[in-house]
This record gives structure tokens, sequence and C-alpha cells, in this order.
């Protein structure tokens, strides 16, 4: 079972996997691969989200197709972010850079069973530092929903789910979302 968890910046992504991992300890948690980049290369922007997407889809791709993963994040949530960032009128990206994003996500997908949509809800508990750029948290969470929602993106082969309520109630969709999936 191959999961990711997406979401904008601080939308309990972290809090689900660790809940998730406390209950399964059967699975590998593979963690944000902001944790990976060099520290120039960790400013957000377009090549830092660039950067992030290539390295999570071959950590996808390098999966072997039995294991027990829940991934913090995935190709979707950066080519989000770069839809997300061109939205705001912040970059321009040529044409043919979003293309191959695409496609490199599109490759991707084909090795994840889950994927998790965790949106934005006005009744999250959870508190954003204002220097957290919310215009842009907001901009990425619209963009993934509507991404997280394209056939030819993700693909045939995920179940993708968005899971919305506290702590305790994501994480009873999540086992319930796997539950679903084994019984495919």
């Amino acid at each position: 079972m191959r999961i990711v968890v997406s979401g904008t910046h601080a939308s309990g992504k972290s809090t689900l996997v660790a809940d998730f991992c406390a209950a399964h300890p059967e699975f590998d948690h593979l963690p944000d691969p902001f944790e990976l980049l060099d520290e120039f290369d960790d400013q957000p922007g377009a090549s830092s989200f660039l950067t992030q997407l290539a390295a999570s889809a071959r950590r996808l791709e390098g999966l072997d197709p039995h294991s027990e993963v829940i991934a913090e994040r995935g190709p979707l949530d950066f080519l989000a972010y770069l839809v997300a960032l061109e939205s705001l009128g912040r970059v321009r990206l040529p044409e043919e850079v979003i293309e191959r994003a695409e496609a490199i996500t599109r490759a991707a997908m084909q090795h994840v069973d889950l994927v998790l949509l965790l949106p934005l809800n006005s009744a999250d508990e959870i508190w954003v530092h204002p220097e957290e750029d919310l215009s842009l948290r907001a901009a990425m969470n619209d963009a993934l929903l509507e991404l997280g929602d394209d056939p030819e993106l993700i693909g045939d082969r995920a179940l993708t789910v968005e899971l919305t309520g506290d702590r305790q109630a994501r994480l009873r969709a999540l086992e319930s979302a796997i539950d679903q999936l084994h019984g495919r």
C-alpha cells in the first residue's frame, strides 16, 4: 500500500502521518521532500517546487509495489504550488515546464494506491504564522483540489479521498479508505 498525503502548508499533513504511523508501525514514513533540499534551494519558489516535484516522483517510482509506505507530499503538491505561483502572478513559467511537471506527476501517480487530499477548512484549528505566506497557502489549496479531480493527471490506479474533520476523524477516514482499497 503506497499512500500519499497531500495538502498545502499547515493543513495537518504531518499530524495525520504521525497519528497514522503511531497506529500502524508496519508503514514506513517518507518525510516531506522539503527536508531533502540543500540550504540554497529551500526558499519557496518555482525552482524549489520543481526540485521537490522531481524528488517526490523519483522516490514513488522507486518503491516496491508491495511496500507499506505513507509519504508526506507527492508530486501533485508541487505541481499545485507551481500553478498557485502562476495564479498569484509571482512567476510565469514556460508552457513546456508545466507540461513536463504534469508528465512527471502522471508517471509517478501510477505508483500510488491512495491519495489523501487535506483541504483547508474554516473549522480547522491549525494556527498558521502570518509569515507562512497565507495567500500562497490558499492558492495552492485551490489548485490542489482542482488537480486532484483531474483523472488524466491522477490516472485510474489511485483512489483519491478528501479528508476533513478533526485529527481522529481524518485518521478514521484514512483507515476506512485503506479498508475500501483492500475490498476492491
